[in-house]
């Protein structure tokens, strides 16, 4: 098992100065459960983790259009229990997750700008893409179910849509995610899973002095997976939803957090999550 949440942060193709970059730190935790990989043979799991999120982005001009280069890197710890074939089974374990390295470019409606000039720009329908590459990075024991980490590659490409209207702003996206193979899943088996398909909304509020709020909504579905060639019933077909907050603090400074829950799951990810991120900027001007 490793996590396998879908992340649904909104604005991720807001404009920004070019130049700018951001580092963020800051908790996170599940409980009722953990993103469980569909293939794993685990029933009523109670599985909690606490982490810690590290992210570093920057800013950049491509073709004339804003873009933005962003990694993250979590440390987790899990503690809890399920039940395997019926007997019960527990793990305790920490240590890094798959780290994401993601490229979002704009293609229309959010032109590179300076601090000064980026003073000037409101928005109204910007249009992007996105590729997401986790890399397996994560703690992985082949000789146990729960792991952190995933032991495969995967690649997310995504199309999304961000229209401003007045202090309002409606996102929509929709992402495709294929895997590679992992060659030693539990005792030396090989894993695959079919592409998992997504389609993210988001229904933004900005307030006075920089603050905003957003509601959240995602569904995905695909996944399923075969083991040394046997194909088995997992299909996926999750909802989710949350919520974010986010205030700056200062001029360099700046506070986010995060909550979802799942809505339905046919197969694993009903769990709760809730995330604090203290945001840094600089560069650029500022």
């Amino acid at each position: 098992m490793s996590g396998q949440a879908q992340d649904f942060e909104p604005r991720q193709y807001a404009n920004a100065p070019i130049g700018v970059n951001f580092l963020a730190v800051g908790p996170t935790a599940t409980r009722l459960g953990f993103p469980l990989d569909p293939a794993v043979p685990l029933t009523e799991p109670d599985l909690n983790t606490a982490g810690a999120v590290f992210g570093y982005a920057r800013v950049l001009n491509i073709g004339g259009q804003s873009a933005k280069l962003s990694v993250v890197a979590p440390y987790m710890w899990l503690d809890g229990k399920a039940l395997y074939e019926g007997a019960p089974v527990s793990r305790h374990v920490s240590g890094l997750t798959d780290m994401k390295v993601r490229l979002a470019a704009n293609l229309m409606g959010a032109p590179a700008l300076d601090l000064k000039e980026f003073q000037d720009y409101k928005q109204d329908l910007v249009i992007g893409v996105s590729l997401t590459t986790t890399c397996p990075t994560g703690q992985y024991d082949p000789e146990r179910l729960v792991n952190l980490g995933a032991n495969r590659w995967s690649f997310k490409g995504e199309l999304g849509a961000s229209q401003a209207l007045g202090r309002w702003i409606m996102e929509l996206s929709a992402t495709a995610e294929v895997f590679t193979d992992n060659a030693d899943f539990y005792i030396g088996r090989t894993r695959k899973q079919d592409p998992v398909y997504a389609g993210k909304g988001h229904v933004i509020r900005n307030f006075a002095k920089g603050m905003w709020a957003s509601v959240d909504v995602t569904y995905y579905a695909g996944g399923s997976t075969t083991i040394n060639g046997v194909f088995r019933n997992d299909l996926q077909q999750n909802w989710r939803t949350g919520a974010t907050f986010s205030t700056p603090l200062s001029k360099h400074h700046g506070l986010r957090f995060n909550w979802s829950a799942g809505v339905y799951a046919r197969t694993g990810n009903n769990f709760d999550m809730v995330s604090l991120t203290w945001q840094y900027r600089w560069g650029g001007g500022l």
